[in-house]
C-alpha cells in the first residue's frame, strides 16, 4: 500500500479483531488460517462463494474464488474465501424439491450477512452461478452495508444435436414433444444427453442471465462481466478484477446505497425489457430494493416498460443465447445504445467508482452484422414484455412475459388445481383442451410453500402444440425458460384468500395483456359471497425450513421476502 492509503484505515469494522491485546484470542484464530502481523494490519476482505457440485451453474465457482481472492490480496487486502449453499432450479423443477428454490433465496441472503456480520469483514466480493444466487446475493449485500461488488459465474455453452444448439429447455420441451408422440424415447434421450455440455448457468435470458444483466446494469458487476461465458479467460480475470475493485471501493468509502440508488433500478429493469429476460427479474429486484430500503413497486416497473422496446432476439420466445450475445458485443454494448437512446441513467455511480456514462465510453460498440440486438426502429415490440397485470383476479397484479406470443388476449372456461402435479396429469391425459384457461393454485409464496416455478408444465404445453391455445395462471412462478401464454405472481395468493381461491371450475376468465387485465367474470356480491365461505387452509409444512418460510413471507406483490 501507498503512504496515503496507509493514513487512512481500511479496517472499518474487522479493527475490533485486529487491535487490543483483549482480542488477542480472536487473532490466534486467524493465525492458524494463516495471517501473519502484516495481515491483521489490512482490511478483511471476504470472498462469498456459492461454489457446488449439485448443479453446473456452480461447478466451477471455487476456482474463481481463488481468482477473486488473489485480486483483492494484490490489492491490499486480507482475504478470506467463505461458502454459502445453492440449489439447482433445472434439477429441482416439477416435483417437491421446487419449494426450497425461492426459500434459498433467503438462506443464500441470510448466511452471507451472518458471516459477514459475525466475522466483522470489511468488504467482500459475492460470486453466484445458479438463479437464486444473484438476488440472495444482492440481498446481503444491500443489509450488510459493506463495500461489496457482485460477480456473475457465467453462462454455459449451448448444447448441440444434429448441427443445432439446444439447452435445458430443449430437454423440458422435448418431455411434450415424447408425451405427443413426435418423438421417440431414444430421441428424448439424445436430447438429455447434449443440452448440458460443461459448467456454467442455462443459457438463454433465464432467470440467472437476467438477473446478471440487471446487476450489471445497477453498477454493483464490473461493466463486461455479467456476459462473459463460465469457461472463458474473461470469467477469471471479472473475479480477480472484482477482489481489486472491492478493495478500491474500501479505500473510496463507497458503499452499497451509494449505488443502488431508485435511478439504478430503473437502469436494471431497463435492460431487463430490453433483452426481454425473465419474469422471475420482477421479484427479485422488488427484494433487492426492499432490502437496501429503495421504493420500488410493480407500478414502477410498467412506468419502464411503456418506454422501453425489446430488442434482443434470445431465448426462451427468440432465438439466440447469452454466449452468442457476448460474441455480439454483450451486455455492455446493449447498455451503450440504450445510453445513447436516452433510457438509461448515465450519472449512476458502479462499483468501478465511475458513473455508467464514463464506464461505456470505453465499451466497444456491438459487432457490425450482429443479429442478436434489433435497430431501434425494428423491434420486436416497442414496449417491453414483462407486463403488470391487475383487475378482480389480481388486485395486487400479476405478471406476464409477452415476447413472441402472437396472442394477446383470451377468453374462456377456467379449468381449476389446487396442485402442479393434478394439472400436468390433466394435460398429459388431453383433458385440457385449446381455448382453456388452467388455473393452479395453493403455489404462492405461503401456500407452496417457495412459489415454485413450472417449467415442466409449460414445457410440456409447449411440446403438445398447446403453448398459446391455452392459458396457464398461477399464484406461483414461471422458469426464465418457460414461455407460452402464461401468467404468474398472481397476489393475493390463495392461502390468503386471494380471489384466485374463488375460483370455481367454468368460471369465464379473461387476460388481455394489452389492457394489462385479469379478471373473472364475477360480480364483487358473488365474490363476496363465495368468500364468505372460503376457509383458510393450514400451512402446508409443519415444522423446517419451508415452514418458517412460510409463515414469515411477505406477498409476491413486495418480493415475497422473509425480513
Amino acid at each position: 500500500m501507498t503512504q496515503s492509503d496507509k493514513e487512512k484505515d481500511l479496517r472499518i469494522r474487522s479493527h475490533v479483531i485486529s487491535e487490543g491485546a483483549n482480542r488477542a484470542p480472536n487473532r490466534a484464530m486467524l493465525r492458524s488460517v494463516g495471517f501473519s502481523d502484516e495481515d491483521f494490519q489490512k482490511p478483511m476482505v471476504g470472498v462469498a462463494s456459492t461454489w457446488s457440485e449439485v448443479t453446473p451453474c456452480n461447478i466451477h465457482i471455487r476456482e474463481l474464488a481463488e481468482e477473486a481472492k488473489k485480486g483483492a490480496k494484490e490489492a491490499g487486502g486480507a482475504p478470506l474465501i467463505f461458502n454459502t449453499i445453492t440449489v439447482s432450479d433445472g434439477i429441482s423443477m416439477g416435483h417437491e424439491g421446487m419449494r426450497f428454490s425461492l426459500p434459498s433465496r433467503e438462506v443464500i441472503a441470510d448466511s452471507i450477512e451472518t458471516v459477514v456480520g459475525a466475522e466483522r469483514l470489511d468488504a467482500y466480493v459475492a460470486i453466484g452461478g445458479c438463479d437464486k444466487n444473484m438476488p440472495g446475493c444482492m440481498i446481503a449485500i444491500g443489509r450488510t452495508q459493506v463495500p461489496a461488488v457482485f460477480v456473475y459465474g457465467g453462462t454455459i455453452r449451448p448444447g448441440n444435436l444434429d448441427g443445432e444448439d439446444i439447452d435445458i429447455v430443449s430437454a423440458f420441451e422435448g418431455v411434450g414433444q415424447y408425451n405427443k408422440g413426435s418423438i421417440d424415447r431414444e430421441a428424448l434421450h439424445e436430447i438429455e444427453c447434449h443440452a448440458c455440455p460443461g459448467a456454467g448457468s442455462c443459457g438463454g435470458m433465464y432467470t440467472a442471465n437476467t438477473m446478471a444483466s440487471a446487476i450489471e446494469a445497477m453498477g454493483m458487476s464490473l461493466p463486461g462481466s455479467s456476459s462473459n461465458p463460465a469457461e472463458s479467460r474473461e470469467k477469471l480475470e471479472d473475479c480477480r478484477k472484482a477482489g481489486e475493485a472491492v478493495v478500491k471501493l474500501l479505500k473510496q468509502g463507497i458503499y452499497p446505497k451509494d449505488i443502488m440508488t431508485k435511478e439504478a433500478f430503473e437502469n436494471a429493469i431497463t435492460v431487463v425489457m430490453a433483452l426481454g429476460g425473465s419474469t422471475n427479474a420482477i421479484l427479485h429486484l422488488l427484494a433487492m430494493a426492499h432490502a437496501i430500503d429503495v421504493d420500488l413497486t410493480m407500478d414502477d416497473f410498467e412506468r419502464v416498460r411503456r418506454r422501453v422496446p425489446h430488442i434482443a432476439d434470445l431465448k426462451p420466445s427468440g432465438k439466440y443465447v447469452m454466449q452468442d450475445l457476448y460474441e455480439a458485443g454483450g451486455v455492455a454494448a446493449v447498455m451503450k445504445v440504450l445510453l445513447k437512446e436516452g433510457l438509461l441513467h448515465g450519472e449512476c455511480l458502479t462499483v468501478t467508482g465511475r458513473t455508467v456514462a464514463e464506464n461505456l465510453e470505453e465499451v466497444e460498440p456491438l459487432r457490425e452484422g450482429q443479429q442478436v440486438i434489433r435497430p431501434f426502429n425494428q423491434p420486436f415490440r416497442e414496449t417491453g414484455p414483462l407486463v403488470v397485470l391487475k383487475g378482480n383476479l389480481a388486485p395486487e397484479g400479476a405478471v406476464a412475459k409477452v415476447s413472441g406470443l402472437k396472442v394477446s388476449r383470451l377468453t374462456g372456461p377456467a379449468r381449476v388445481f389446487d396442485t402442479e402435479e393434478a394439472a400436468a396429469e390433466a394435460i398429459l391425459a388431453d383433458h385440457v383442451k385449446e381455448g382453456d384457461v388452467v388455473i393452479i393454485r395453493y403455489e404462492g409464496p405461503k401456500g407452496g410453500p417457495g412459489m415454485p416455478e413450472m417449467l415442466s408444465i409449460t414445457g410440456i404445453l409447449v411440446g403438445k402444440g398447446l403453448g398459446e391455445k391455452v392459458a396457464l395462471l398461477t399464484d406461483g412462478r414461471f422458469s426464465g425458460g418457460s414461455h407460452g401464454f402464461v401468467i404468474g405472481h398472481i397476489a393475493p395468493e390463495a392461502q390468503v384468500g386471494g380471489p384466485i381461491a374463488l375460483v370455481e371450475e367454468g368460471d369465464i376468465i379473461t387476460i388481455d395483456s394489452e389492457k394489462r387485465e385479469l379478471s373473472v367474470d364475477l360480480s364483487e356480491e358473488e365474490l363476496e359471497r363465495r368468500r364468505a365461505n372460503w376457509k383458510e387452509r393450514p400451512l402446508p409444512v409443519s415444522r423446517g425450513v419451508l415452514n418458517k418460510y412460510s409463515r414469515l413471507v411477505s406477498s409476491a406483490s413486495r418480493g415475497a421476502v422473509t425480513d
